[in-house]
């Protein structure tokens, strides 16, 4: 369940070295400090004081880092010093090799989609990946045969699936490119990846995975395996979200595998066409600096897990609420869970999770990641030891409302997809129009609608629109903080369509 392997391979290697150090966030600092006369973009030159609305926003020091790329003595050339962090990151993940995005896990999981055409005519997907892996379907035109995950029906979560089902389905899609999963989940459940790594690869498929919620994964002992070091060929790593970068900055890796002299090269043009010619400097020495921090203090990790253990422990003693991950042990499909998400059943102390998470920012200034109706989820970054005290005391203040008189089956819960009638980018790219929520049902979407956050679709474009994810994505664009991802207003009042006839001439 637990792993050194990732941060052992880093203290092992040749490059063990220079893990401490920060290569490419070193050469941008004595790179600022130069005294440049900038006659180039960005537009503020650091003119401090001319910019001082921005400088004040974001501070000098930020302003004179944001250099635009293409640069002597930062990213260009072989032996430059972004080629060395790019080695280091690939060093301390255990990967052939490694790419920095600036924007998102959602570039990487695009990027993914747009090879695998390479590799078959469709891709065989978790369907409760992220809604990106949605839109490059939409880039590449696979067909995808959708693996459908376990869900906790009284949290209304989906979690993941097992090799068992994995394999059935790569077994009746002979014609499949690769197989692509995601885990850890929103909440934190993580799945059996050497087993969903060998099923792949005995069907003669790579397996890609959305790893984004696991950056952190394998540099502590209490933490779990990360992907690669479990067989993955292709991983997505959103680093921003708990291994320290600055928000949008992700990576994505290739490990050393049979897939990887026909991936290489794909991944590298895929890169290119969809990573901006303007990548922020500030967002690429921020995953430097995050990979060394993480190689670098390993106590530092250990008192974060440490931190969230000690919210679980205060939680279940003082009795009110129960924690989502203590019933992980029921679904064959979990195989470890991440110490570092707290995932709290409100509903089992008389709040919904999208009021408790309303009351605790408006009332105690305290943000959580995520809510549902049932739940919300904590997250504690890798190396971050938040006031634990401070959060246990306002979750447990939060008010008691009257018992719900709905019977549990009515609430409205994670909905299954309707059927798929065409392929994403076939919906995508038909004549559409756009017409009320409540006569949309029975008709095939032509956008992907995503509850947010996590971010997992709920309709994929080509998909029949039911009654039951119409009122599930009401329900959630009415709470408090709900927004859904693809609906035509706020309120998800009106959907859009493909027209009849695109769908009867198929």
């Amino acid at each position: 369940m637990n792993s050194t392997a990732t941060a052992a391979t880093a203290a092992q290697s040749p490059t063990a070295a220079g893990q401490h150090h920060a290569p490419y966030a070193a050469a941008l600092q004595a790179h600022a400090g130069r005294g440049w006369l900038r006659l180039n973009v960005p537009g503020h030159g650091a003119d401090t004081a001319r910019f001082d609305q921005l400088t004040s926003l974001i501070g000098p020091d930020a302003l004179r880092l944001d250099f635009p790329p293409l640069l002597e003595g930062l990213d260009l050339g072989t032996g430059s010093p972004l080629a060395q962090a790019l080695d280091l990151a690939a060093d301390a993940w255990g990967a052939r090799r490694t790419w920095f995005l600036t924007n998102g896990a959602s570039q990487g999981n695009q990027i993914a989609s747009l090879v695998a055409p390479s590799l078959g005519r469709a891709l065989v997907v978790q369907r409760s990946v992220h809604s990106s892996v949605i839109d490059g379907l939409v880039l590449s035109g696979l067909r995808a045969c959708f693996v459908h995950p376990s869900v906790d029906a009284d949290q209304g979560i989906a979690h993941g699936i097992t090799p068992e089902d994995l394999a059935k389905a790569l077994a009746e899609h002979p014609d499949a490119a690769a197989a692509y999963v995601v885990t850890p989940s929103y909440f934190g459940a993580a799945a059996d990846v050497r087993g969903l790594a060998d099923a792949a690869h005995s069907a003669g498929v790579p397996l890609f995975v959305d790893e984004a919620w696991g950056s952190h994964f394998g540099f502590h002992p209490d933490l779990p395996a990360g992907a690669l070091a479990q067989g993955a060929d292709l991983v997505v790593s959103s680093t921003h979200k708990l291994a320290g970068s600055l928000t949008q900055s992700a990576m994505l890796h290739l490990a050393e595998g049979p897939f990887a002299e026909r991936l290489e090269p794909l991944v590298d043009r895929a890169f290119r066409m969809v990573q901006s010619t303007s990548a922020s400097a500030l967002l690429t020495a921020s995953l430097d600096v995050a990979r060394a921090a993480l190689v670098r203090d390993r106590a530092a990790i250990g008192a974060s897990v440490s931190a969230a253990d000690q919210m679980r422990r205060a939680i279940r003693s003082l009795g009110r609420f129960a924690i989502v991950s203590d019933t992980f042990g029921r679904f064959p499909d979990i195989a470890a869970a991440d110490p570092l998400r707290i995932a709290i059943d409100t509903r089992s102390g008389g709040i919904s999770g999208h009021e408790a998470r309303h009351r605790l920012s408006c009332d105690h200034q305290i943000m959580v990641e995520v809510a549902t109706d049932s739940a919300i989820v904590a997250v504690v970054g890798a190396g971050s030891v938040p006031d634990t005290d401070r959060f246990v005391e306002a979750l447990h203040c939060l008010p008691s409302a009257p018992p719900d008189s709905t019977p549990t089956a009515d609430r409205p819960r994670l909905p299954p997809p309707g059927p798929a009638l065409m392929t994403a980018r076939e919906a995508f790219l038909s004549p559409s129009r756009a017409v009320r929520a409540e006569d949309a049902a029975g008709m095939v979407s032509a956008d992907t609608l995503a509850a947010y956050p996590p971010g997992i679709p709920n309709v994929l474009p080509g998909e029949v629109i039911t009654r039951e994810v119409i009122d599930f994505l009401q329900l959630t664009a009415a709470a408090p903080n709900g927004y859904v991802r693809g609906a035509l207003d706020p309120a998800v009042g009106g959907l859009r369509v493909v027209d009849a006839g695109a769908c009867s001439s198929l």
